[in-house]
């Protein structure tokens, strides 16, 4: 090299004062002098040496060291780890062969087998019709998707219906061998179901009273799903987050509602009104009836009086006509004059100088309040 020492002694720069590669020579005073470049590469190479078969190092010791190397290239070749929420699934030349549990175990290196590590225990959460995001440190917020959210009901009107899909897996083979991105097929099984579930529905039960009924049937429907298509998922629940109208639509559905809760109150207030005036009727007509009862009663009893009368004045004129007739026209005369006003005046008695158009009734009449 050209800064090596051609005199091999003190190692110095050639031609400079015995200084080092860069000019440095023994520093005064009896210090010790820096080691150049060439120096610290030769002792390299004499380490080097010594670690190379035929460099007199021991046999045994060259074995112990070989030995380990390899034990150590075994251990990480021939195992693998199982973490808690995992399932190790071994494959042998691409084909499945077993599943491991949690913990250390042994396997062929590879590409004779390869394992699998699939999150068995783990929740996976899918949102439909809606993104979550962080807003700020401890606050979220969430992004519409309408193209996933708005569906069609049963009685012809739109809805938007986000929900949320916790999963997890059941079945680790099945989940890696016969689907394909698993994810979105879950995702895809959830929005089919839940529009299929929704368009059987009413708008206003949907608002309303059936959110509980078609959460369950949504969550029937998916699992029935992947079971087909045998997935090895299981759905562990189905959250509905707030139905909504469409944004479009929201005022006219707004004053649909007040309608609706308008009608209610008047329904509510009829029914009131129905309460306490049909008692009042019936009670009535109860009353009614009762007096009719007793009318009727009271008619049949006269007619009876009356039948049982005329028989007995039968009898009475077959046995003397004459003194009969005469006693029922005196009766009768009796009924009929009885409470007129009258003036009898007897001819015989002086009764013919009287004034025919003497108002004799009126005069016999006192005014109110004479004596």
């Amino acid at each position: 090299m050209p800064w090596s020492n051609q005199g091999g002694g003190g190692g110095g720069w050639k031609g400079g004062g015995g200084g080092g590669p860069w000019g440095q020579g023994p520093s005064g005073g009896g210090g010790s002098q820096q080691p150049d470049l060439e120096e610290l590469l030769r002792r390299s190479q004499d380490r080097l040496k010594q670690v190379m078969p035929g460099s007199g190092i021991p046999g045994p010791l060259l074995f112990l060291i070989a030995a380990i190397g390899i034990a150590v290239a075994g251990f990480y070749a021939f195992t693998f780890r199982v973490q808690p929420d995992e399932l190790g699934v071994v494959l042998r030349f691409g084909e499945f062969v077993r599943q491991e549990p949690p913990g250390l175990h042994f396997r062929l290196p590879y590409p004779i087998e390869e394992v699998r590590l699939p999150k068995v225990t783990r929740k996976n959460t899918i949102e439909v019709g809606f993104r979550s995001s962080v807003v700020r440190r401890g606050t979220t917020g969430t992004t519409n998707v309408p193209e996933e959210s708005g569906m069609l009901t049963g009685d012809e009107n739109v809805v938007e219906v986000p929900f949320v899909v916790i999963w997890r897996i059941q079945d680790a083979e099945k989940y890696l061998f016969r689907i394909q991105n698993p994810e979105p097929t879950v995702k895809d099984v959830a929005e089919s179901a839940m529009r299929e579930v929704v368009g059987k529905s009413d708008f206003e039960r949907i608002l309303t009273t059936e959110l509980g009924a078609v959460r369950t049937a949504v969550q029937k429907l998916m699992q029935e799903t992947l079971d087909k298509y045998e997935s090895g998922i299981v759905i562990d629940e189905v959250s509905l987050q707030r139905v909504f109208p469409p944004s479009s639509v929201g005022d006219a559905f707004r004053d649909v509602q007040a309608a609706k809760i308008d009608l209610e109150t008047l329904k509510n207030q009829a029914q009131a009104y129905a309460s306490k005036i049909v008692p009042e009727a019936r009670g009535a007509a109860d009353r009614i009836i009762a007096e009719a009862e007793g009318y009727k009663k009271q008619a049949v009893e006269e007619a009876v009086g009356q039948a049982s009368r005329f028989e007995a004045v039968l009898k009475e004129y077959e046995a003397a006509p004459g003194v009969t007739r005469e006693r029922l026209y005196l009766e009768t005369m009796e009924r009929v004059l009885g409470g007129a006003d009258k003036i009898i005046l007897d001819n015989k008695g002086g009764g013919s100088g009287v004034v025919p158009y003497l108002p004799l009734d009126q005069l016999q009449r006192k005014p109110q309040g004479a004596k």
